[in-house]
């Protein structure tokens, strides 16, 4: 179990409608629950304002700049210069989240690749992480990892498989971060996430999306990373606590936080 040891919750939307009405509350119960530090993730230009001014106005609490491949289509032509605009703020850490998503579909898939690849090359040239969404394009994905910059870096974040991208972002130096999914009966990645160097192992809960089992069926929230923590640790046969440590140094290394 991860009682009393330090969490960081890589990815989650805390300007996502759901918790609109107890931000504060989720926020206080995250601190209760031993997660000590949050990344905001934003879903298109707007969020990320949003994403900011929280951050801003909450101490362990940081955010990114970006436009999900859901948003794609709709992403004003000048959507990336004003995430550019943005990554000059403190609290801003990470490019995204980006990526491509073939199951849905909401965008033209064309015009999820140009716009992942502008995040891509907009994170090589700020030297940014960049935080990667990823359903049903494998071979897209894998193409457009190929083909970035040499020193691009990212996450491949809530990973459930897709084994070729997974071997490029391996030979990249690429995080891998898993979600309450790999507390699902369901979860087919198990494999994958036992080749994950342990220093680029990130945990997450995509709330409010996701929960994780024992809270699955409810709105997930912060708090409920410690449970990602326990999943991960039983496929990995190791200790919780080592797990929440482990995966906690990491993402204060791969956002680049003074602690």
């Amino acid at each position: 179990m991860t009682d009393g040891a330090a969490l960081f919750d890589s990815h989650c939307h805390l300007t996502d409608a759901a918790f609109r009405e107890d931000r504060e509350a989720v926020l206080v119960r995250a601190r209760e629950s031993g997660v000590s530090r949050m990344v905001s993730i934003a879903s298109d230009v707007a969020d990320a304002h949003e994403a900011l001014a929280l951050a801003r106005s909450h101490e362990g609490v940081w955010c990114t700049a970006g436009v999900h491949p859901h948003e794609a289509g709709a992403a004003a032509p000048d959507a990336m210069e004003e995430v550019r605009r943005l990554t000059v703020e403190p609290e801003v850490v990470a490019i995204g989240e980006t990526g491509l998503d073939y199951h849905h579909d909401h965008a033209p898939r064309d015009v999820q690749r140009r716009l992942f690849e502008a995040h891509l090359l907009l994170g090589h040239e700020l030297g940014l992480p960049v935080i990667v969404h990823a359903r049903e394009a494998d071979g897209d994905m894998a193409s457009a990892l190929l083909r970035a910059p040499e020193g691009t870096f990212g996450v491949l974040h809530c990973f459930t498989g897709g084994e070729e991208a997974f071997e490029v972002a391996m030979e990249r130096g690429w995080y891998v971060s898993f979600s309450g999914i790999a507390s699902f009966k369901s979860f087919a990645a198990a494999d994958l996430l036992r080749e994950v160097p342990p220093d680029r192992l990130l945990i997450e809960t995509d709330s409010p999306y996701l929960a994780p089992v024992p809270m699955r069926g409810r709105r997930n929230e912060p708090a409920f990373v410690r449970h990602v923590a326990d999943a991960v640790a039983a496929h990995l046969g190791e200790d919780a606590a080592a797990v929440a440590a482990r995966t906690t140094a990491n993402a204060i290394r791969f956002y680049s936080l003074n602690s």
